[in-house]
């Protein structure tokens, strides 16, 4: 499976921006787990939000009420990403995991205040 991602770039504090992670050699639905990660410079990668098989749906306490994760038919995976603050900014990277991880080439997402 291969993975990319993009749509991210610069966006004023409170804007919105979304992901897209699109896979190629096999279906998104097929996988356990499909989940955005973020790396801020100087930080560990940190998940933000990620969606089970069965559609069960995680996120990060500080992206709660502001991120949407979602799978589509068309084979993507995207993330939309309100109200942003500064803080969000990082590299995001699209994964995806069936007993082994598949990951996307990360796109940068830049929030100035």
């Amino acid at each position: 499976v291969q993975l990319q991602a993009s749509g991210g770039g610069l966006v004023q504090a409170g804007g919105s921006l979304r992901l897209s992670c699109a896979a190629s050699g096999g279906s998104i639905f097929s996988m356990k787990t499909m989940g955005w990660y973020r790396q801020a410079p100087g930080k560990q990668r940190e998940l933000v939000a990620a969606i089970s098989a069965n559609s069960d749906i995680s996120y990060a306490e500080s992206v709660k009420g502001r991120f949407t994760i979602s799978r589509n038919t068309n084979n993507t995976m995207t993330l939309q990403m309100n109200s942003l603050k500064p803080e969000d900014t990082a590299v995001y990277y699209c994964m995806a995991s069936k007993g082994w991880s598949y990951w996307g080439q990360g796109t940068q997402v830049t929030v100035s205040s």
